[in-house]
């Protein structure tokens, strides 16, 4: 085995410009990880922001101030196991796994052992690469949610990575589902399995005078007043990121005051931070085997051509999720 890998690093924050293809050291694995041969690895806004750097408050949690903490790209992925760890006893060379740990946009990632789970029968690399992460959120948020047999469910953001997964397992619950998105993209929203798609450029979802027992927020923009106007008195919202809060608090000012007003309202407010799980991921694997949701491939990308990769993604373009294949 080569003891060097190419994989894309950053020495500073800024545009993908910043981005480049560099031979690095193959990790070593500890005795609880394993080392994995990166077939695909998926793009998530969180490798948007740690390539910006913005906003300027997750610098301050952990990710480094004026550099990234961490010099190699990437979470997501799926590959092929190469070497085990000692102490574990349920893997092999040669098994197939999918999971995320920081550095994934490489030839080889470690990861602990509890952060991969095998790839199900049928679900190909690039596919994959497209669930953890994004699949992990959106079943977190339906789990935060409640969502159940009958709900009506609004999922803001219904084309995008975690939107696209959160309509198909909001109706796998049995729940109606209505997504918004653009224009061009409401085909692939139904097609998903949702009873209504609305464009969000010629019609306001929240001024429709519906109410929804739960609204999965993913796009990030609408106002915590507006949304609650449109939730059910006892519903559930969930805020999964948000993107239009400037480049210093990037929307997590929204997520505290639903925080804050959750302590004394009746419908339930909540800010999601996701976190990736095995047992979410091992949920994920059995769903997918049902046949309750696909993975939908937007585009797929070359190792030396991430850099475009981000800025589709960032541009806002991308219908369900964007990969880059090795």
């Amino acid at each position: 085995m080569s003891t060097t890998m190419r994989a894309i690093v950053q020495d500073a924050y800024g545009t993908t410009a910043a981005l480049r293809v560099e031979e690095v050291p193959v990790p070593s694995i500890g005795p609880a990880d394993v080392l994995v041969r990166v077939e695909a690895a998926g793009i998530d806004a969180g490798t948007w922001h740690l390539t910006t750097g913005r906003p300027y408050l997750m610098r301050l949690m952990g990710f480094g101030m004026r550099r990234p903490s961490s010099r190699v790209r990437g979470a997501a992925f799926a590959g092929v196991v190469e070497a085990v760890g000692g102490e574990v006893d349920d893997l092999q060379a040669g098994d197939a796994v999918f999971g995320s740990a920081a550095g994934a946009l490489a030839e080889r990632v470690r990861a602990p052992r509890a952060a991969v789970v095998p790839i199900p029968a049928g679900l190909g690399f690039a596919e994959a690469a497209a669930v953890p992460i994004s699949a992990v959120t959106a079943v977190q948020a339906l789990t935060a949610a409640e969502v159940g047999e009958g709900d009506r469910v609004l999922v803001l953001g219904a084309a995008g990575g975690v939107g696209h997964f959160a309509v198909q397992l909001a109706v796998a619950r049995g729940a109606e589902v209505t997504g918004v998105c653009s224009g061009p993209k409401t085909a692939l929203v139904r097609e998903l399995g949702a009873a209504d798609a609305i464009d969000y450029t010629t019609t306001d979802a929240l001024g429709l005078g519906r109410v929804w027992d739960a609204i999965i927020d993913t796009a990030g923009n609408r106002p915590l007043r507006a949304l609650r106007a449109s939730l059910a008195p006892e519903g559930a919202l969930v805020l999964v990121g948000g993107e239009a809060g400037g480049s210093i608090l990037g929307g997590t000012e929204r997520i505290a005051a639903a925080g804050l007003r959750n302590t004394t309202s009746r419908q339930r407010l909540v800010g999601l931070m996701a976190r990736e799980r095995q047992e979410d991921l091992l949920e994920l694997a059995r769903l997918y085997e049902e046949g309750a949701f696909h993975p939908v491939i937007d585009t797929t990308y070359p190792l030396e051509r991430t850099g475009e990769a981000i800025d589709h993604l960032g541009a806002g373009r991308a219908r369900g999720k964007v990969v880059v294949v090795l």
